[in-house]
């Protein structure tokens, strides 16, 4: 009876997310996500670039090393985006900072699709115990809101080069703020993603040698599969299956498939935690079981937390505090590295 209503509550909960989003025109826009990409017009040619960055070591590095433009005041620090994009107000980052007092160790949040708050919990859960928290606003969220928008509707899309060209964007500028906290003297660095947020948070420890542990809430290796099975995107399969079969997604989006990195994320000096809903209707638990097999086939051993909840459930009690304490074991054990020095 009990996860009859948990389900019901996860239902209401989805219903309220479809408010204002609509569908909208399929593009492809590749210069929007490969660089010098203008002149593609068809879907096969936009998919050999996509197969491309996968290869390419340096896709989700930034085009440059400009680390200047951080401006700190009152527990907030922005800075400038190395990706300029037509809307201005998504070109400066802005990050809360909760502190703790140490330099030891440094939490960096990467929040869900569409959040509406920070987590003010979480941080002062996390600071109160000696780790400091920041919290990053993702490309057209918080104060990088597209105007007029009622939704993230940028973020993830079915114009194909500008949802790559957005997650891309979020990477490098959490690489670029990885970068200042090193500077800064921060000496161990994780990073959380949630949902849509863990595919950002994946990618940047997949690729940035600075992040000794990652923990991953609610994900998934497969973002095209994520959107096209997923209760939360039924708008934006709507746009792209007239026009679009799931295997060219996957083609397409390549670049933001974590599967597609398994082999970095299972690196030796690397920590990996993952908790997962069983009953999650977003992010489905085979594709989260098919990510989490490559994992392991690729040599990583990925600490994970199943609960007996959805997607949005995972948000209250008992299941949030049982996620946070599985959080906060994982944050407290030293990491592989430490245990090797």
């Amino acid at each position: 009876m009990f996860h009859s209503w948990l389900d019901h509550w996860d239902e209401r909960q989805a219903r309220r997310g479809e408010e204002g989003k609509r569908s909208a025109d399929f593009v492809l826009d590749a210069e929007r996500a490969f660089p010098g990409g203008g002149k593609i017009t068809s879907l096969e040619e936009f998919c050999i670039l996509a197969d491309q960055a996968v290869a390419d070591p340096a896709f989700f590095d930034g085009p440059t090393e400009n680390d200047q433009g951080f401006e700190r005041k009152d527990g907030w620090l922005k800075f400038p985006s190395d990706i300029s994009t037509d809307i201005a107000e998504n070109n400066v980052v802005w990050t809360k900072i909760t502190e703790s007092g140490s330099l030891d160790q440094v939490l960096v949040i990467f929040h869900h699709w569409n959040a509406t708050a920070r987590n003010p919990l979480i941080a002062g859960y996390f600071s109160q115990r000696g780790i400091t928290v920041v919290e990053m606003a993702m490309p057209y969220h918080f104060e990088r809101s597209r105007p007029g928008s009622t939704y993230a509707d940028y973020m993830l899309c079915p114009n194909l080069g500008r949802t790559i060209q957005s997650v891309r964007q979020a990477v490098l500028d959490g690489r670029k703020l990885i970068r200042w906290l090193k500077g800064e003297g921060y000496r161990e660095i994780s990073v959380l993603g949630m949902s849509l947020g863990s595919w950002v948070a994946g990618l940047i420890a997949a690729h940035d040698l600075a992040v000794s542990k990652t923990s991953l809430f609610l994900t998934a290796g497969s973002l095209a599969d994520m959107v096209w099975t997923g209760r939360a995107t039924r708008s934006i399969r709507h746009s792209l299956e007239s026009t679009i079969d799931l295997a060219d997604l996957r083609a397409a989006w390549s670049p933001l498939n974590l599967e597609n990195y398994a082999h970095n994320l299972a690196r030796t000096d690397l920590d990996l935690h993952v908790v997962l809903a069983k009953r999650d209707k977003v992010v489905l638990p085979q594709l989260s079981q098919r990510f989490m097999q490559g994992l392991r086939d690729a040599g990583a051993q990925p600490n994970i937390l199943k609960l007996n909840c959805g997607h949005y459930s995972l948000a209250i009690p008992p299941y949030i505090l049982l996620a946070g304490l599985s959080l906060k074991g994982f944050l407290s054990r030293p990491g592989k590295l430490a245990q090797r020095v």
